[in-house]
């Protein structure tokens, strides 16, 4: 389970040491670095709901569509 999660982030944290240790440009393995962390919080956040089993708004019984 904890693969499913970070697999991803991961990888991009992989490729931004490999970009790092290449080129030695701190700009671009910042932005990598810094996606694979934004990354692995949006996983954690939005992967328990891929099964549509996540929080949902209440419905309103008494809402009705405006028609013109």
């Amino acid at each position: 389970m904890l693969i499913r999660y970070l697999g991803l982030p991961l990888l991009i944290a992989v490729v931004g040491v490999i970009y790092w240790t290449t080129s030695h440009e701190p700009a671009g393995s910042a932005l990598l670095l810094i996606f694979a962390a934004a990354m692995a919080v949006f996983l954690w956040v939005l992967l328990p709901t891929t099964d549509n089993v996540g929080p949902t708004a209440p419905v309103d019984p008494d809402f009705e569509v405006k028609r013109r």
